[in-house]
């Protein structure tokens, strides 16, 4: 093989090694989005309660809230 061969199928290697790379990024990628989805359990947050004004900005009331009330 001559020079010019190796260095077009190192170039080609190379390539595919970057393309390679950037699959199992956006696989790891969507995987841990799908595990966070699926075993993350978020707290309840405290927000408005239905029924009461909001007066101060960047407060907001949930449409139905999934928590349950502590007593």
């Amino acid at each position: 093989m001559s020079a010019a061969a190796m260095k077009h199928v190192n170039a080609k290697f190379w390539i595919w090694m970057a393309v390679a790379a950037g699959l199992l990024l956006v696989l790891m990628a969507n995987a841990h989005m799908v595990y966070v989805a699926l075993w993350s359990q978020p707290d309840c947050i405290d927000h408005v309660k239905r029924g009461t004004s909001v007066a101060e900005a960047g407060k907001f009331s949930a449409a139905s809230s999934s928590c349950t009330p502590r007593h």
